[in-house]
């Protein structure tokens, strides 16, 4: 993989034109709040921007490229599922969310459950997170190493003070303008390049033989439930994820975070099938590659020059966002509900600094974790924290949505810590006959059962914001 001189300035300029605009919309950010929040003002263009610029990223990307080369149609799961999870929290979850003014999932379940719930949850989902932030960083590294030829080590450095530009000064508000403007980058460049892989491959006269539809073509090549596992884990991963539902709680209103879910959706469901049909292009033509650099290798090698330089800059756009997007996210609820429960960081300039300080911490231990790992999967690491994050949060979080107070808090705590350790022990130790996911969502749901009380009021949903904030601080 040869990248010239071409190719990096007009990469550079792409990076630095979508990061120079996240730069220049956070002149206004002054405080805490108008860091993760950007001041609860945000527009549908915004929110949608905030949410498809972070998810978005390594597994959308050169995740779905590197497992559509070796398992072709089926590797779209990962953006189909997260399409289809911000519809669902659009008609159900989005505006019941943003109703209430908080700024974190730890302070929703606080309401409902405790405190001790709530830091669990803050933990378990900080971990979560940090493993799809893990995601993007395993590509970023391996291409900024491989395109500027230098260590692993020093990849990873470049690519913390580039999302570190990103994120560190505007917060939220950067990753909306960015995210709308990283979008642009990736659909004009990305399709026009994935357009012409799957022309080539369908112009062939042995289509059929090179690529066997059962097999190529085929969504559940994997097996009907393995395909409905990934769906399922995807989309109650989604639905429980901070970063996401922070972009909700930082909209204008409960109607323009339902309508921003619903355009994110739009964007992000197809943006994964030109990187599927580049996969399976790099499978035909150059079948011996590294499958993680199968991306950035077509686009060197079978593009030219000005579309591969622009579209390399929307990959490492779309890394850059999902990683300080999701490190955002995990920055908030870590300073939100785990340091500030110690330590007095009041509203000021001394919130924001930890804030951000905490941010590049988590940027920096994913580095970390990526370096350990460079030959995993990207999609493993997106899938695992999917799973991890849903099987503790998602039903506690739902009932506190939809029926809140009705669950015993002792059994909710309850819920939450067993749900996540239990089938993380026995993977450990036994190869289990069903997915990790199914077993820590069976667990979560006996025990929301037996704790279940009906005490709840069908309008309890929607909090007395001025009362909860006063009784959090």
């Amino acid at each position: 993989m040869e990248l010239t001189i071409e190719h990096l300035i007009i990469m550079l300029l792409t990076v630095a034109l979508v990061i120079g605009g996240g730069i220049y919309s956070a002149r206004s950010v002054k405080s805490a709040e108008g860091y993760s929040l950007g001041g609860r003002s945000a527009g549908v263009p915004l929110v949608a921007g905030s949410i498809a610029g972070t998810v978005v990223g390594g597994g959308a990307t050169v995740g779905t490229a590197q497992l559509a080369y070796s398992m072709g149609l089926s590797a779209w799961w990962f953006t189909l599922g997260s399409g289809i999870a911000f519809i669902l929290m659009g008609l159900f979850y989005a505006g019941k969310l943003r109703a209430t003014g908080l700024e974190t999932i730890p302070q929703y379940l606080k309401r409902n459950y405790g405190n001790k719930a709530a830091e669990s949850v803050g933990i378990i989902s900080s971990l979560g997170i940090l493993f799809s932030v893990v995601a993007s960083c395993l590509p970023g590294i391996q291409i900024l190493s491989a395109v500027l030829n230098v260590s692993v080590e020093l990849g990873a450095v470049i690519l913390c003070l580039l999302v570190a530009a990103y994120i560190f000064f505007g917060g939220i508000k950067s990753t909306g303008v960015g995210g709308i403007l990283k979008m642009l980058v990736i659909w004009l460049s990305l399709f026009v390049a994935g357009a012409s892989a799957f022309m080539y491959l369908h112009g062939r006269p042995d289509f059929q033989q090179i690529l066997p539809p059962d097999y190529w073509w085929n969504m559940f090549n994997t097996g009907i439930g393995s395909s409905f596992s990934k769906l399922f884990s995807m989309v109650v991963g989604v639905i429980c994820t901070q970063t996401y539902i922070q972009c909700f709680f930082s909209a204008s209103s409960p109607k323009v975070a339902s309508l921003g879910a619903f355009a994110a959706a739009a964007i992000v469901i197809p943006v994964g099938l030109p990187s599927v049909a580049i996969g399976m292009y790099m499978h035909v033509l150059e079948p011996d590659v590294v499958p993680v650099l199968v991306l950035p290798i077509y686009l060197l090698e079978h593009q030219g020059t000005v579309l591969a330089g622009i579209a390399l800059g929307g990959i490492m756009l779309s890394l850059i966002g999902s990683i300080g997007g999701l490190s955002l996210g995990i920055g908030t609820m870590l300073t939100r509900d785990i340091i500030g429960r110690s330590i007095d960081l009041g509203s000021g300039k001394k919130l924001l600094y930890t804030l951000r300080l905490v941010v590049l911490a988590v940027m920096a231990a994913a580095c970390l974790i990526a370096i350990g790992n460079l030959d995993s999967q990207v999609l493993f690491w997106n899938f695992l924290s999917m799973a991890m994050r849903g099987g503790g949060v998602f039903l506690p979080l739902t009932f506190a949505i939809f029926y809140p107070r009705s669950i015993a808090k002792k059994w909710a705590y309850a819920s939450i810590v067993a749900s996540t350790i239990v089938p993380i022990a026995l993977g450990l130790w036994v190869k289990l006959p069903v997915e990790p996911l199914y077993i820590g969502l069976a667990i979560s749901a006996v025990m929301m059962v037996i704790g279940y009380q009906k005490r709840w009021h069908p309008m309890g949903n929607t909090i007395n914001t001025s009362s909860y904030n006063s009784s959090v601080q």
